[in-house]
């Protein structure tokens, strides 16, 4: 795992992109041609984890299906943003209603519709898989490309900068 130089104690927020993040850019379809995702069992401790140690995670994706809002909804998220053309206006409101300065909020995306949310974050993330256009204004790169511990690679840092990684007993359970 490389890591990022970014103050990662000032980190109180992370928010995520779906496809190509949490998943991998290539999706398949069922037969009615509806989208189906992939979710990483590591992510998914390392996000319910953090939802316990009192990280704030929220997603905004374009995506909408009733499956994704399940799975983050049950991980503890509070905030699933879908079916967002213009996730930069959805991450400034979401950052002011919950009192949050740029410098406290990471950002990860993949594809273009990201760079704007991005440009605005304190921490701009990008999978190892991204859009050359969004690795070349992230401030971090993961060595996972997306769908493949993403998440799990951020927020084991931050967790660890603050002291929140195998902390307590109760981080050996779901």
């Amino acid at each position: 795992m490389s890591k990022t130089s970014y103050n990662l104690n000032l980190i109180k927020a992370v928010v995520f992109d779906i496809d190509g993040v949490l998943s991998p850019s290539t999706v398949p379809m069922d037969a009615n041609g509806v989208p189906m995702r992939m979710a990483n069992i590591k992510d998914g401790y390392a996000l319910q984890l953090a939802v316990k140690k009192g990280l704030r995670l929220a997603i905004i994706s374009g995506a909408k299906t009733e499956a994704v809002e399940r799975r983050y909804h049950g991980l503890g998220f509070h905030d699933v943003f879908l079916g967002i053309p213009d996730k930069e206006s959805c991450l400034r409101e979401w950052m002011d209603k919950n009192g949050l300065e740029s410098a406290q909020v990471a950002y990860v995306g993949d594809d273009i519709p990201d760079i704007p949310a991005m440009r605005i974050a304190g921490l701009s993330v990008a999978p190892a898989d991204a859009a050359s256009e969004v690795k070349s204004i992230a401030q971090y790169i993961t060595v996972a490309a997306g769908g493949h511990g993403v998440a799990r690679e951020l927020l084991e840092q931050i967790m660890r900068a603050q002291d929140l990684w195998l902390s307590d007993k109760e981080v050996y359970s779901w």
